[in-house]
């Protein structure tokens, strides 16, 4: 009975001793990281909340109801507007003119140009945005991506030709331009009532380079569709387009019609067309090809180019520097327009989509306008969004199971014969936190616990057998 009760304490000591040294040698549980998501004022530091101060009578703020746009007809929809002639301009801290030209991206609010209204950021000195007539706008430094004011950027909306744009980043790069190509008449049955052509005949052989000319000058559906045919196919083209979208963050477009024809459920945003146009500038071929005024086509003769703002045409003056890049019109959408212009080593996107009056070159006065604003504006404007996509978040690491045991070997066994160098998952993890003397030295010290406990028990059990047969006659 004493051996039992002498065994019995010394296991239950044995015990504690390990479950002491657990407490002890285990590191607190580190504090919870806040959620930046929960906070507005966590997920953009830099942007204090500031009044709201009207460019106009009858102006509503900024901060307006969070969320995106719908498609149109929603709350988004250019029936839903306030009075498109209303701006609201946002000023930092006494419009200061201390602190930095702009602020750092990771400062950037980035839902702010998913709420309705019209955003800038002008320190002391720079020029308020202008007043514009156009349901969406957005004017961004294209070297930089920073978003110096824009109205409703994400307002999903009928693109016309600017969402040729997207058609040449995706086709450009798989078509030697420098290939022919022999039009088929099928290829040319499709084209919509009232499209702009270039010309083409089918039957006829072109070159990829004329191609491309006739969609940029003359944004030509018919070219359009002949280098569809090159590419795959038609609607190999439009998954090919909303792939590139989506590689590019531009989550408004939806593409059904590669040439901007209008088409049910087709839409894109003044956002998603700075963003192509921006990835275009990147691009030595579209920049040619968009910025030509004039060329030589075949069957033709010459074509000029159909943005005014370059070209100078129908009495619209040409603008200073203009890089293109891509008008467009039809009944749904309006105008649009795409413009890049470069002067003084910056180069400036501004996309205008569908002003409400000024007539047919409304589109390039009110683009005018906004180009000439970012000039003069320059460091002066805070950015207010930016035309890179947020990075994906990082998934969290799957916990590594434990690998079974060979026979004969045991966790210590393999750490120990382990080539040199090598470590573990869970070693490797540790040490990065911090956290490795304290999680190993535990599991260590409760194992070697146990077996001597386990040992202990049976040393006893063994030398105290004779004993326990007698207490059974008993």
């Amino acid at each position: 009975m004493i051996n039992r009760s002498v065994t019995r304490s010394a296991l239950s000591g044995t015990v504690a001793l390990a479950a002491t040294g657990l407490l002890v040698l285990l590191p607190p549980s580190p504090p919870a990281a806040a959620d930046s998501r929960s906070d507005p004022a966590v997920r953009a530091p830099g942007l204090p909340r500031v009044p709201v101060i009207a460019g106009s009578p009858g102006v509503h703020g900024s901060a307006g109801s969070p969320g995106p746009h719908g498609s149109p007809g929603s709350s988004g929809s250019p029936g839903s507007h306030r009075s498109p002639r209303s701006v609201s301009a946002a000023h930092g801290p006494a419009a200061g003119a201390h602190g930095p030209a702009s602020a750092p991206e990771a400062d950037i609010d980035r839902a702010l140009l998913y709420r309705p209204g019209t955003h800038a950021r002008p320190r002391a000195g720079a020029p308020a945005p202008p007043e514009l007539s156009a349901l969406s706008w957005l004017v961004a430094d294209a070297r930089t991506g920073e978003v110096l004011a824009a109205r409703d950027a994400h307002l999903k909306l009928p693109p016309a030709s600017t969402l040729k744009t997207l058609f040449a980043l995706t086709a450009l790069p798989r078509l030697a331009e420098h290939s022919r190509h022999t039009v088929k008449e099928e290829e040319l049955d499709d084209i919509g009532p009232g499209s702009s052509t270039v010309g083409i005949v089918g039957g006829e052989s072109y070159e990829v380079a004329d191609l491309w000319r006739g969609v940029f000058l003359s944004s030509g559906n018919d070219a359009v569709r002949a280098l569809s045919a090159m590419n795959g196919g038609w609607d190999s083209t439009v998954a090919q387009m909303r792939k590139k979208a989506r590689q590019l963050g531009a989550l408004d477009t939806h593409v059904v019609s590669p040439d901007g024809y209008d088409a049910p459920g087709q839409v894109s945003s003044a956002y998603d067309l700075s963003v192509f146009a921006r990835a275009g500038l990147a691009s030595p071929e579209f920049v040619r090809y968009s910025s030509t005024v004039d060329a030589d086509f075949p069957g033709e003769g010459g074509i000029v180019n159909t943005n005014r703002l370059l070209s100078g045409e129908d009495g619209v003056e040409p603008y200073p520097g203009l890089i293109g890049v891509k008008n467009g019109f039809t009944s749904e959408a309006g105008y649009t327009l795409v413009a890049a212009a470069k002067r003084g080593g910056r180069t400036l996107v501004a996309t205008v989509m569908n002003p409400q009056w000024g007539g047919v070159h409304a589109v390039y006065e009110e683009a005018r306008e906004l180009l000439d604003w970012g000039f003069a504006a320059g460091k002066r404007a805070v950015p207010v969004g930016t035309l890179k996509p947020p990075p994906p978040p990082v998934p969290p690491m799957p916990p590594t199971p434990p690998k079974p045991a060979g026979p004969g070997s045991s966790p210590m066994a393999k750490v120990a014969g382990a080539a040199p160098g090598a470590r573990s998952v869970s070693v490797a993890r540790a040490e990065e936190d911090g956290s490795g003397s304290g999680y190993l030295v535990p599991a260590v010290f409760v194992s070697a616990a146990c077996l001597a406990a386990v040992g202990l028990f049976v040393v006893r059990r063994s030398g105290r057998r004779r004993p326990e047969r007698e207490e059974i006659i008993h």
